[in-house]
């Protein structure tokens, strides 16, 4: 029993070592010297978890019943590292660019943000990693009955054990792991005890290695004739099963949530992964390098029947070497302890994000703009997910009884989730795949595993029937776990991987050709696809009439008070806004969801973000049909130049014609908006003093006064804005009539001057006119023909900024024409404005806006009921607008 207490006492030691490496780098890494933990030779090594307890002891055990199949775990993730080039530095970049906080972030992100893809992802995650924790509460329990005494391992001691293994991880990993909410930050505690880890690992199995070639043979050439002379010497391929092996191990590697997790969640740049691309490969070889002499020589020397994925303990205890005993313990329990601390940080990330946060959405319907912090909710259904992914682990133990092999557990779990993988690579490579394929290919995938080897592996009688086995479901013998479709494998495990990976790329890429994709999902895809030349990503926001008050209550409900805060003001900054709140522009409001997204997930932040914009989402449809024929009109243009000249100057107009109607649709939104505003302001007088009128006691005369004279004033401002819009309206459809009278140029203009400058604003400019000139008798709507006059003059008077405003209005014969025009002394329209600001959705300028800026539209529309028009004059020193009508008007007054 000293023994056994000893090695807790050690491995207690161990705990404490790897809690004060986590505390370290963490108390460095908030002090801002987080540089070093960056260090390509760190993320290498915390590529290490990959290497669990099933390499560390089931290598050994595989090595002696399979011979050199052993090679092709390391093989598969080899293979990945070295082209690293054409998959994972797409994975990276996508990660880094979309702010990809798990496997089920990529994927749901990835088909539109579909939310139930990310749940169907999470919970094959789960059920897939659950066999592979079980397998690490396995090792470390079978490592101690090895120093344990009989009695311990008859009784329930290897329960207890597992038992309060997984209690520790967990708060290992609760402590450790969720101390940030944004995935996005780097774990550097978790990172730096991993990469400690590692080197205990390598090192402890290194050790063994070196006792067994030179101390228990006489070096290099004895161990090599020793294998030779052993079952393991001949050497022999089974090419289907290597080849199915290693596909697994390469599609774990990728897709596995824990390597996924620091493969791509925690790279902070390319260099980490240029380093780990030749580096890891080595650190696998050196993990490799003593696996057969360890196997062959426990074969040798050890009894019949002991259990060969203990070899690395049993050995060096069989030779007196407790303390080389000790350090393989400690190299075991490393492998074991990194692998579940990752997966359960990974995994419940996952759960918190796709599964926890959209049923707390749905609970909470509108609540998104409420004060509140949502933060306490995230991490704590981060860390109740990390006891619950432990407590499936142990049940899994529990229930397979402990004693299966630790690499045909291991292998399980890989079958599992190498399903996400035609999901993967068909999303980052494939712009046609979709969200229904997707989500049939995985949910087929899923099913067969369970059906053929998952729910199998804890043995016949157990979850399936026996009698399944034998005559299937229904006594359908082609629905045999085993032999399904009538198909029997001699490998049951390739029988699993064959159908389920076999059936899941065919329904993913019949469902994904059947099925449309959604615009959003086309433009997922085209940034996943083209990450190497996207930029950020696709803008999905229009400009939003939101309050900035309410998207800070709903980031500070999510990131914390300082953290939102900080984010607010370095957006307000940026965009030059004065006060500590940015506007809501289509930019800032993507950053926003993309800032979120790394706390909660994609789809989960592009929710909650949605809830506060309310229907501000592009008419993404819209936007694909202008891509579309926007990229075929350049096609066709650039064919047309190489023809002819004349066709040239046919395509810059139809691009400048694009580009008006660019800048329209701009000014379409920020009219919308305008509106919106125009129309509030002056409603939430009203109804404020109003509701002070009605509640109010004791009221004065004057006060009663004043408050009704505030609402006399905001409803003629709302009459006026409904006038304008009623009569744009009625312009626009041709219903407006006419009352064609007789009346002077010279009066008209007379009563517009005074209309336009009758407030103390109008004594702000100076007018000159020359009265002969406008003794001209018209016969029109002399009032309508007053409302143009007027809307020209005014906008004169607000918008000219030179130091003494004034306003010449001339009076011309030109042809058939009487012109009459309105030159200031300004700065004028901007070029790129002039063709556009007689549009409905233009404003003469965007400084002194006040009102809709509908006087021009309307203008010219009734310029053109009289047949009459109204242009601008560019080659003035200032704005000039010029009302042409026509001379039969006056003719038929004289």
């Amino acid at each position: 029993m000293s023994t056994l207490n000893l090695l807790a006492v050690i491995s207690l030691a161990y705990v404490a070592l790897l809690f004060s490496v986590a505390f370290f780098a963490e108390r460095a890494a908030m002090r801002g010297r987080a540089r070093w933990f960056r260090a390509p030779l760190v993320y290498t090594l915390s590529l290490s978890i990959y290497c669990t307890a099933w390499t560390f002891y089931g290598a050994v055990g595989s090595a002696a019943r399979n011979g050199f199949e052993y090679l092709t775990i390391y093989l598969g993730p080899s293979l990945v590292m070295l082209g690293w080039w054409w998959i994972l530095r797409k994975l990276v970049r996508i990660g880094r660019n979309q702010r990809i906080t798990s496997i089920a972030d990529l994927i749901s992100s990835r088909y539109g943000k579909s939310n139930l893809l990310g749940i169907g992802v999470t919970i094959l995650a789960v059920v897939g990693s659950t066999p592979y924790i079980a397998l690490q509460l396995q090792s470390v329990t079978l490592s101690v009955e090895v120093f344990a005494p009989a009695q311990f391992v008859d009784g329930d001691g290897p329960r207890f054990t597992a038992f309060w293994v997984a209690a520790g991880l967990a708060v290992f990993t609760v402590i450790f792991g969720t101390r940030n909410l944004d995935a996005n930050e780097r774990h550097h505690g978790v990172v730096m005890a991993i990469a400690v880890e590692a080197v205990v690992k390598l090192t402890a199995l290194i050790a063994l290695g070196i006792f067994v070639v030179w101390g228990l043979s006489d070096g290099v050439s004895s161990t090599l004739a020793r294998i030779d002379a052993s079952p393991l010497g001949t050497w022999s391929v089974d090419n289907g099963r290597w080849a199915g092996v290693m596909l697994l191990s390469a599609a774990a590697f990728l897709c596995l949530p824990r390597m996924f997790q620091v493969l791509v969640v925690e790279n902070d740049n390319d260099a980490q992964l240029r380093m780990a691309a030749w580096a890891f490969p080595l650190y696998l070889m050196g993990m490799s390098l003593f696996v057969v002499p360890i196997a062959v020589t426990g074969l040798e020397l050890l009894p019949p029947g002991s259990n060969p994925d203990l070899f690395v303990l049993t050995l060096p205890l069989s030779q007196g070497k407790e303390g080389l005993a000790m350090l393989s313990f400690l190299g075991g329990f490393s492998s074991a302890t990194s692998m579940v601390i990752v997966a359960a940080i990974a995994l419940s990330t996952m759960v918190s994000n796709h599964i926890v946060m959209p049923v707390w959405l749905r609970l909470r319907v509108g609540s998104a703009s409420v004060s509140g912090d949502v933060r306490h909710v995230v991490l704590l259904s981060r860390r109740i997910s990390i006891a619950g992914v432990l407590l499936l682990g142990y049940l899994y133990y529990t229930l397979s009884g402990g004693r299966t092999e630790l690499a045909a557990i291991g292998l399980v779990s890989f079958t599992g989730v190498a399903q996400v993988l035609p999901a993967l690579l068909g999303g980052i490579f494939w712009r046609g795949a979709t969200r229904v394929g997707a989500l049939a290919g995985l949910t087929v995938g899923f099913v067969i595993w369970l059906y053929t080897l998952y729910l199998p592996s804890f043995g016949p009688g157990t979850v399936l029937p026996d009698a399944w086995f034998i005559s299937g479901p229904l006594n359908i013998v082609a629905l045999r776990p085993e032999a399904l479709f009538g198909i029997g494998f001699d490998d049951k495990l390739l029988h699993a991987v064959f159908w389920s990976l076999l059936l899941n790329t065919l329904v993913f890429v019949a469902g994904s050709l059947m099925s449309e994709a959604s615009p959003l999902e086309r433009l997922q895809g085209a940034h996943f696809v083209s990450v190497q030349q996207a930029g950020p990503g696709p803008r999905n926001w229009l400009p939003s009439t939101a309050e900035s008050e309410d998207l800070m209550v709903m980031t500070q409900r999510i990131l914390g008070a300082q953290e939102a805060q900080d984010l607010f003001l370095r957006e307000a900054r940026a965009q030059g806004v004065e006060g500590d709140l940015p506007a809501s522009t289509p930019e800032f409001l993507q950053r926003l969801e993309r800032e979120l997204g790394g706390s909660v997930g994609a789809a989960t932040a592009h929710a909650m973000v949605s809830q506060i914009v309310g229907g501000s989402m592009v008419s993404v449809e819209d936007l694909m049909a202008v891509a579309d024929e926007t990229a075929q009109m350049m096609e066709y243009s650039a064919r047309l130049e190489a023809q002819s000249q004349e066709l040239t100057r046919t395509a810059g107009e139809l691009r400048r014609a694009n580009e008006k109607l660019t800048r329209l649709s701009v000014q379409k939104d920020a009219f919308l908006s305008q509106i919106s505003h125009e129309l509030r302001t002056p409603m939430s007088s009203i109804r404020a003093f109003s509701e002070i009128l009605r509640d109010a006691q004791g009221l004065t005369r004057s006060e009663q006064n004043r408050y009704a004279s505030i609402i006399h004033d905001e409803a003629l401002r709302l009459t006026r804005l409904l006038d304008d819009l009623l009569d744009l309206s009625v312009l626009e459809n041709g219903q407006v009539s006419l009352n064609v009278t007789e009346g002077r140029l010279e009066d008209v203009l007379d009563r517009a001057v005074s209309a336009a400058l009758a407030d103390e604003a109008g004594s702000g400019i100076r007018v000159i006119r020359r009265r002969v000139n406008e003794q001209v008798w018209l016969s029109t709507d002399v009032e309508r023909l007053a409302q143009v006059f007027i809307n020209l003059i005014a906008n004169a008077r607000k918008y000219c900024d030179a130091a003494t405003p004034v306003l010449h209005i001339v009076v011309t014969e030109a042809r058939d024409d009487l012109l009459v025009d309105f030159i200031d002394n300004g700065s004028g329209v901007a070029p790129e404005a002039q063709d556009v600001i007689f549009e409905k959705f233009a404003r003469v300028s965007d400084q002194k806006a006040g009102g809709a800026g509908l006087g021009l539209a309307i203008s010219r529309q009734i310029v053109a009921r009289l047949g009459g028009e109204i242009s601008y004059l560019p080659d003035r020193d200032g704005a000039a607008f010029r009302v042409a009508l026509p001379l039969r008007q006056v003719l038929a007054a004289q």
